[in-house]
């Protein structure tokens, strides 16, 4: 096992930085609820938003706030070779992210510096990932996914506690990943992100308080892509039981988006395809929607996950399997929604 820091053990530091990670989170998110009422960040009900109340929004600071202290010291732990470069462009590379989010929602940015500023510090990550592999060309696919977890963690941000409570399973599964791999570094950043959700959750749970804004869902991709890309250069098995951690997300995002695109829509605007938005538009509260996608990850992810953590040999053909499945009841839920709706408006 690794050594820990200034004479503590991996466990303790573990223990200090989720501590840490989810006072500041917490106390952060207190003030920025008053910080949103005083500088007018409000969100309105809409025909495209799944709330009723006007809600404050970039409560999310809290989460960047609580995971770049808790996440930056765990990452201390990783191997002296790895740990100055990556724990300093984990930071920057964070705070960039945050930094467009935070500025986008105290008012509306076009796409393209957002998405610029998203490969920036996606790519910076992705090289420091690549370096420790046989070839830099891994960057790309790896910033393609990045990019693509922080912009589908933005899109199924839009009811009270779902993008957080995601958050905090996935990032606690690979903490016990990494853990379990003898990466206590990779576990301390898990254990950290999944304390400042927690932090945050408690006031965007339902109803919420406050919304978590791009400054959180996006910096939050960022995160969960951290973590994965860190699972994946430490043993690269440990990347399917990652994905698959993280499939409900990936799946929702990914078929509404490719849906939208195949019908010619402007995929890129705001919209309630999702299938959480298909089920509270039939009725369903934001709380029960949360509990059902917490049931799959409770019921599928966790044993699939363990199972292909402990036979790597299966665990590519259990990720596509979980997607599969996921597949078919992204579709099951969407046509479930659309009979109800038609059986309601039958005479």
């Amino acid at each position: 096992m690794t050594p820990g820091i200034g004479g503590m053990s991996p466990g303790s530091v573990i223990a200090t930085c989720a501590i840490v990670a989810f006072v500041l989170s917490f106390a952060t998110v207190r003030m920025a609820i008053g910080y949103a009422h005083r500088k007018g960040m409000l969100d309105a009900p809409g025909r495209r938003r799944s709330h009723t109340m006007p809600t404050p929004r970039g409560g999310g600071i809290g989460i960047v706030v609580g995971s770049l202290v808790g996440m930056s010291a765990a990452l201390l732990l990783l191997p002296p070779f790895q740990e100055g470069m990556t724990v300093a462009t984990f930071a920057v590379a964070t705070i960039a992210v945050a930094a467009i989010g935070w500025l986008d929602d105290h008012g509306s940015l076009p796409i393209r510096p957002r998405l610029a500023i998203q490969l920036a510090a996606t790519l910076a990550f992705a090289l420091v990932l690549a370096v420790g592999t046989s070839s830099l060309l891994w960057a790309l696919p790896l910033l393609l996914a990045g990019v693509w977890s922080i912009n589908l963690h933005n899109f199924m941000d839009g009811i009270d506690g779902l993008a957080a409570q995601q958050s905090m399973f996935a990032s606690a599964g690979m903490a016990v990943l990494g853990w379990f791999a003898g990466a206590p570094g990779i576990a301390g950043a898990g254990i950290a992100l999944a304390a400042a959700a927690t932090g945050f959750w408690w006031f965007n749970r339902s109803p919420a308080r406050i919304f978590m804004g791009d400054v959180g869902s996006g910096t939050l991709g960022f995160f969960v892509f951290v973590l994965t890309g860190l699972l994946w250069a430490w043993r690269t098995e440990l990347l399917w039981p990652a994905l698959i951690l993280s499939s409900a997300f990936v799946i929702d995002a990914t078929l509404t988006l490719l849906v939208r695109m195949l019908r010619g829509s402007r995929w890129y605007t705001p919209h309630r395809e999702h299938l959480y938005q298909w089920l509270v538009r039939q009725g369903a509260s934001h709380a029960r929607v949360a509990r059902v996608y917490f049931a799959w990850n409770v019921l599928v992810c966790v044993p699939v996950a363990w199972i292909a953590s402990r036979w790597p040999g299966a665990a590519p053909a259990l990720c596509v399997a979980t997607y599969l499945l996921a597949t078919v009841v992204w579709r099951g839920g969407k046509q479930w929604c659309l009979h109800r709706r038609i059986r309601h408006v039958s005479p």
